[in-house]
């Protein structure tokens, strides 16, 4: 892909950062912030959700859209659902944890509190929501952070409920679970002032930076998106939605890019050659003999061929405006929101089966010439109809140049379709949830992970490595409980970063272990009842059966610490033992004695006694 001059083009960007805050319970009810497994889900319902209409009688475009395909949502609830996420029971009061995070989370972007947050719905038919709509409040606004390119402002701050968590995509509709629904969720919107791909990443990270200063916000994959605003001077505002990597921020930029400049082109072509769309037409009779898998599989399901004749568009629909994608890609992800598998069009034929004699029958009826393609669907009766008439409705705006529109992140880089824009008639008051004051003086503004950095170093000795890994780490909030417990600093990062890994490499589900199993474990080193050399077996202990206590592991596995007058006697015994090497070599006998010491105590014993003791031993016969 060629780099383009983006200042040339005039390139605008913004940011919409969600992350979802660590808090004990959701948003608008008592219930827990924990995801569960499927499998545990207690029991299931179904609703069908249509649009409404905003206070001014409006019905928002986006939404209108996705009702348009009938679908069933069915929903996993558990033991801990509670009628406020099945919707059978107005929300509660705004949770008082996330007030407090969110005022924290302004602060470190220099943002402006609103004196008072008034909640308002969001209509959203796509099933994410029991209730068809999302519950949002403005909490701050016009604040700033620093990129090595200038400035970016961020224009608000929200405050959410996350959606429901999706499970599996079905025929007739979608399988929901309700464990991840009405998590608080904080959305940042940055000013379009990102002017290349480099500066939405940078700007991207340093969010994120200040989100995790926060001590507050859950990690891992899915617990944070980026979405993705951008235009060109000559294009439109395109909306990417549900980037989930940092890594593939730049590269949408870029190919969103390239997908404006292309289309453009295409554009300019397209209206030099007086281009239009037709009627679309039934054209099954063209395939009623076809060897066309795809084709005769719908016509033998009682299915019809429907097409559009695309006059002027020869060579065009098939020309690649991103990555692996084209223009018949665009009509083929709006045939598919009509529930269509997608469409074959005349660029790409003879192919699937389609023979040239088809392509010529298929041409005749459409009256298409030799400088216009045609764009068919084969699926069942209404399916294909509303399909075909998607794709067209698509081919015009071609013709005028690029739509404003919601596209989804691809996990190469590129996007494509989901919905149009949102508009203001999506948003209206909520009238079951009080508004909340918002107080900043409330809260402390949280000391940054590049401080925490240095003060790691500077306040526990860390070196710079450890100190950076710990800080951006998961394990920072309880890092910084363990210390202040009284374990080692080095001893707690080493443990929490190092050993985790490589029992995690080693195949220990270290995901059992609890904030509890660290902190009991480290206690129980830090207080000479178990050996550093032994964390280790008692995490794996743990991990493999979590019911258990620290110390009831450590009675189990016998990893306790022994005493010192049991390690003295072991290492007299094992210098003597080696007498004849200690008055020859002396200290240079340290390294072999000092191994044949911990055997001897079977682990059982701290190195760093063991090693002072064999020491101080062989300095009294050396």
């Amino acid at each position: 892909m060629s780099e383009y001059d983006y200042e040339d083009l005039g390139l605008v960007a913004g940011l919409e950062i969600h992350q979802q805050l660590d808090t004990e319970t959701k948003l608008f009810c008592e219930c827990p912030t924990r995801l569960r497994d499927p499998e545990e889900a207690a029991r299931t319902f179904t609703r069908y959700l249509h649009p409404t209409k905003s206070e001014l009688g409006e019905i928002d475009e986006a939404a209108l859209e996705e009702s348009q395909v009938d679908r069933e949502f069915e929903y996993l609830a558990y033991d801990t659902t509670c009628l406020v996420e099945e919707d059978d029971e107005p929300p509660h009061r705004l949770d008082d944890e996330a007030r407090e995070v969110v005022l924290e989370i302004a602060q470190l972007l220099d943002m402006d509190a609103v004196d008072q947050a008034q909640v308002m719905r969001k209509i959203v038919v796509d099933g994410s929501n029991t209730s068809g709509f999302q519950r949002s409040t403005l909490a701050a606004r016009d604040g700033e952070i620093e990129t090595s390119e200038g400035p970016v402002g961020v224009e608000d701050l929200m405050l959410e409920e996350e959606s429901a968590q999706r499970v599996e995509e079905r025929e007739d509709g979608v399988l929901y679970s309700l464990d991840r629904l009405g998590i608080p969720l904080v959305e940042i919107g940055t000013k379009p002032d990102i002017s290349t791909p480099e500066q939405a990443r940078e700007a991207a990270e340093r969010i994120g930076m200040l989100l995790r200063s926060t001590g507050q916000v859950k990690r891992g994959l899915g617990t944070i998106r980026q979405d993705v605003n951008v235009s060109i001077e000559a294009g439109a505002r395109v909306e990417m939605k549900g980037v989930q990597s940092l890594d593939d921020i730049d590269d949408l930029v870029r190919n969103e890019v390239e997908r404006q400049v292309e289309l453009l082109a295409i554009r300019d072509e397209l209206q030099e050659r007086d281009a239009a769309v037709g009627e679309t037409r039934d054209v099954t009779d063209v395939f009623e003999g076809t060897d066309s898998g795809v084709i005769r599989s719908a016509l033998d399901d009682g299915g019809k061929v429907t097409a559009v004749p695309l006059y002027g568009f020869d060579g065009l629909v098939g020309r690649e405006i991103q990555p692996d994608r084209r223009l018949g890609t665009e009509l083929s992800d709006h045939a598919k929101r009509r529930g269509a598998g997608g469409i074959f069009h005349t660029d790409e034929l003879p192919a699937y089966g389609v023979t040239e004699d088809e392509v010529a029958a298929l041409r005749d009826a459409v009256d298409a010439g030799e400088d216009d393609a045609v764009a068919i669907v084969a699926a069942a009766p209404d399916v294909a109809e509303g399909a075909i008439e998607a794709a067209a409705e698509r081919a015009e705006v071609a013709v005028e140049g690029i739509p404003e529109e919601t596209r989804g992140a691809n996990e190469d880089g590129t996007s494509r379709y989901l919905r149009p824009l949102p508009g203001a008639a999506r948003m209206y008051p909520e009238t079951d949830v009080p508004p909340v004051d918002l107080d900043p003086t409330e809260v402390e503004t949280p000391e940054l992970l590049t401080e925490k950095v240095d003060r790691y170093q500077d306040e526990y000795g860390l070196d710079a490595g450890l100190a950076e890994q710990v800080a951006y780490g998961r394990r920072m909030t309880l890092f910084e409980r363990a210390v202040d417990a009284g374990v080692d600093a080095t001893l707690a990062a080493g443990t929490l970063e190092s050993t985790v890994t490589e029992l995690r490499r080693d195949g220990v589900p270290v995901e059992n272990l609890t904030d509890d199993h660290f902190l009991d474990a480290l206690g129980l080193v830090a207080d000479d009842e178990v050996p550093k050399g032994s964390v280790g077996e008692l995490l794996t202990a743990l991990a493999e059966t979590p019911e258990l206590t620290a110390r009831e592991a450590v009675e189990r596995e016998g990893l306790g610490s022994a005493d010192e007058d049991e390690v003295r006697e072991a290492v007299v015994e094992v210098v003597e033992r080696n007498d004849e090497q200690v008055e020859e070599q002396g200290m240079g006998a340290f390294s072999a004695l000092m191994g044949e010491c911990m055997g001897a105590l079977g682990g059982q014993a701290d190195g760093d006694l063991v090693s002072e003791m064999l020491r101080e031993e062989i300095g009294k016969r050396a």
